[in-house]
């Protein structure tokens, strides 16, 4: 069994393998023979976030202890994609996580086309907002995206009997496990107004 750092940092098959059971096992209490597609999606995301965490928290104190200064991006939306695959590639560990995967007898497909696109942006601004955030980062430039977590993205449709139907997309509903939840930090905002309505 690879060391415990190996286990949450590590890039190799062996240790990817051994974090994606840990995190089936220890953070969800499931084990492998009655896990969801959810399940091992979720597992296998959360792996990948331990990761990613180890270099995010890095530079978090390097640009503390150097008292840099920080751009705040504020937009509405955005439109950032699927993170699972696209963090794999940035971090090359595709082909790693590709056979950790295939050793435990999971479908790797069917894990990243678990994950739903994020409902945080509609359209251009969007897609331009998480360019932008792509950019900064090329750049080393410190820099923190602030919007809106919608908790419903724009909606889905179905054609039924020759008619388009709007569907809510739920996209929030299996949970997120990019996300790192800061209950003491949250605030209320308020919108002014009111609601009418009427039956036409």
């Amino acid at each position: 069994m690879p060391e415990r750092d190996d286990v949450y940092t590590g890039s190799t098959v062996d240790a990817l393998q051994q974090s994606f059971l840990n995190n089936l096992y220890y953070s969800q209490g499931k084990f492998a023979e009655i896990a969801t597609r959810n399940d091992r999606y979720q597992a296998v995301a959360l792996s990948i976030r331990d990761r990613l965490l180890a270099n995010w928290i890095a530079t978090v104190e390097t640009y503390w202890r150097s008292d840099v200064r920080v751009v705040a991006y504020l937009s509405a939306e955005f439109l950032l994609g699927p993170h699972l695959e696209n963090n794999l590639l940035n971090l090359e560990l595709t082909e790693q996580a590709r056979q950790a995967v295939a050793n435990l007898g999971w479908d790797y497909t069917e894990i990243v086309e678990q994950e739903p696109e994020p409902g945080l942006g509609n359209g251009g601004l969007g897609r331009l907002a998480a360019c932008y955030l792509d950019s900064l980062s090329t750049l080393s430039i410190p820099a923190v995206g602030y919007g809106i977590r919608y908790e419903y993205g724009i909606f889905k449709q179905e054609i039924r009997d020759g008619w388009q139907v709007e569907l809510t997309d739920k996209w929030l509903q299996l949970g997120n496990p990019w996300e790192l939840e800061r209950p003491e930090r949250a605030v209320n905002v308020s919108f002014g107004g009111h609601t009418e309505a009427w039956t036409d």
